[in-house]
């Protein structure tokens, strides 16, 4: 069918629905509500879909679209459940089960008639990471469902009226109900509160004389102080001591209107700066011992003949320090005599490229970049150009520009199969480096990848896998995936043939060395991007600003085709 998109911004979800109804055959369209009402009916007009879907919508359609055609709205919440924050009462209250629900737009919000369901577990984890994993998974299950019924042509909704739907009308959920009292709550119901707010909107509070929103939290079982009390920072992080224990707070966002010049998140203590002075910097177990409970964005274990190095960095992109430190890291995790090592393997983001948050707030965002990116190229060619044993990345999230590409300069690339990779880097306004322009074409060819970074779609783990972007699709549910990578990494080790395997791959790294030294690929990538850099009228920097501030940009129909590169770029 022609299907259209319409969604206030083409989030994980949104781009989840698309790229899984397209490799069903579909032809979709996208338009974004934060555009304007005219922008979706024009799109309407152009498109004249045969069904309308709207996976993630803070607005309500125009009352002339969804009177004229057939609209379904994704609600994370269970038939009957109504009102704008349905995730944030469900981590808020504990609960256990939880549902997406497909119905149709009408007057009343929530209100329309179902036409599939379908329930998760809520896990104990942050509500953006909740969102991009057992609501995800939900979310497209009952997408696909609704579809197909809708198609089929015989299904009847079932309206809310059914004595069998209990209708629960929520309130917004509002800053008053998210504070965090530090004298009283205990470390759990802080915990609670922290990760319900983990993404959006943030749980606003008072840091040292300075009002912020408090992005992200983990558990610490050892330092102890007075409630409230700041006790150490961490690679970014700042731990503040609860009533019982003390919370790790990995993010920081200044409260809009505030004297702060960069009202977005970025690292706490970035944004706390000087006033931090005093409080001492803790240094991360890089392998903790069994049962600790701390937070390290970065973490090394061995299973016997597996190495297994971890990172899980907030929104998945990643700043100098944390480029150079995971360099570190994956250095140290070379000296260990490991014939597998494992990328990744965690539930969530494998990685986005620079951290765009922190570029905007430095005081010279074109050589930040610059500095970041190069970080970021010395981490992937340094898996590049591993030859003593097999690399695997292992994606139990999305992936993007730069992130994709620290994936491929892996042996093997292996996907949750809820993962969506967008192997480009043009919608940003860059020609893109990490390698890209050796690895992708050594994936799948010199003309899959001039169309994929030409096209600058999202691509599912399932078409991944088709293209030869990856390797193995692992179908598991998001808490499930790091034992599963696990068992077929140890599976992997295993094999008589490893040995070999290892040697073919010395012997290729040598014969493409004679042929194109990468040396020259990083070169020929960086000479382009530092002219975009150093240019304040590239494209790059407004977009980049947007994207930080979450300000509408671009064109309304993010499926359009990319805009062309600045000259110096191509």
């Amino acid at each position: 069918m022609d299907i259209l998109l319409v969604a206030s911004a083409f989030n994980s979800l949104c781009q989840r629905v698309h790229v899984e109804l397209a490799d069903r055959g579909h032809r979709v369209e996208a338009v974004l509500a934060s555009h304007g009402d005219d922008a979706v009916r024009e799109a309407v007009r152009d498109t004249a879909p045969e069904l309308i879907v709207a996976p993630m919508l803070r607005t309500a359609l125009p009352e002339d679209v969804w009177r004229e055609h057939t609209c379904l709205i994704v609600h994370p919440g269970p038939p009957g459940d109504r009102g704008p924050s349905s995730l944030d009462w469900a981590v808020a209250e504990d609960a256990g089960r939880w549902a997406v629900t497909v119905l149709q737009a009408e007057a009343g919000m929530d209100a329309g008639a179902v036409w599939a369901s379908v329930p998760f577990t809520v896990e104990p984890v942050g509500k953006s990471d909740l969102y991009r994993g057992e609501v995800s998974d939900a979310a497209v299950t009952a997408v696909l469902l609704a579809v197909e019924r809708y198609a089929g042509g015989s299904y009847k909704p079932r309206p809310q009226s059914d004595p069998g739907i209990c209708v629960v009308r929520r309130d917004f959920f509002r800053q008053e109900r998210r504070r965090v009292d530090w004298r009283h709550d205990d470390t759990a119901t802080v915990l609670r509160k922290l990760r319900g707010a983990d993404s959006r909107p943030g749980v606003l509070d008072d840091l040292l004389g300075q009002e912020v929103f408090l992005h992200g939290s983990h558990p610490e079982d050892e330092l102890r102080g007075r409630p409230g009390e700041l006790l150490a920072t961490r690679n970014g992080a700042v731990c503040r001591a609860t009533r019982d224990g003390a919370v790790w707070i990995p993010e920081l966002r200044p409260r809009r209107g505030s004297a702060a010049p960069a009202p977005f998140r970025r690292p706490a203590a970035d944004v706390l700066g000087d006033r931090l002075s005093g409080v001492p910097e803790v240094p991360a177990p890089l392998e903790p011992r069994p049962g600790r409970r701390t937070w390290s964005d970065i973490r090394y274990r061995r299973h016997g003949d597996i190495g297994h190095l971890a990172f899980s960095f907030p929104g998945g992109a990643m700043s100098t320090s944390q480029c150079r430190r995971l360099l570190a890291a994956y250095r140290h995790a070379l000296t260990r005599p490991t014939p597998v090592l494992v990328l990744g393997g965690v539930r969530d983001f494998f990685c986005n490229g620079i951290h765009l948050g922190v570029i905007e707030a430095a005081a010279d965002p074109a050589e930040e970049s610059w500095t970041n990116l190069n970080a970021m190229n010395d981490l992937v060619e340094a898996v590049l150009r591993t030859t003593d044993r097999l690399v695997v990345a292992a994606l139990g999230g999305n992936a993007a520009a730069g992130g994709v590409m620290l994936a491929l300069a892996a042996d093997e690339v292996w996907c949750r199969s809820g993962a969506v990779l967008n192997p480009h880097y043009r919608r940003m306004g860059l020609y893109g480096s990490e390698f890209w322009t050796y690895s992708l074409p050594r994936r799948v060819g010199d003309a899959t990848a001039e169309r994929l970074t030409r096209e600058a779609l999202p691509v599912s783990a399932a078409s991944a896998v088709r293209l030869g972007l990856a390797d193995r699709l692992v179908t598991a549910a998001p808490g499930a995936f790091p034992e599963r990578v696990r068992r077929l990494a140890a599976a992997l080790a295993g094999t008589p043939d490893l040995g070999e395997r290892i040697a073919a791959k010395a012997a290729a790294r040598a014969r493409d060395e004679e042929r194109r030294p990468l040396a020259a690929y990083r070169e020929d990538e960086l000479a382009r991007m530092r002219r975009v850099f150093t240019d304040p009228e590239a494209p790059y920097h407004a977009l980049r600003s947007a994207f930080v501030r979450k300000l509408p940009c671009g064109s309304p129909r993010p499926l359009a085709p990319a805009p062309a590169l600045p000259e110096e770029a191509r």
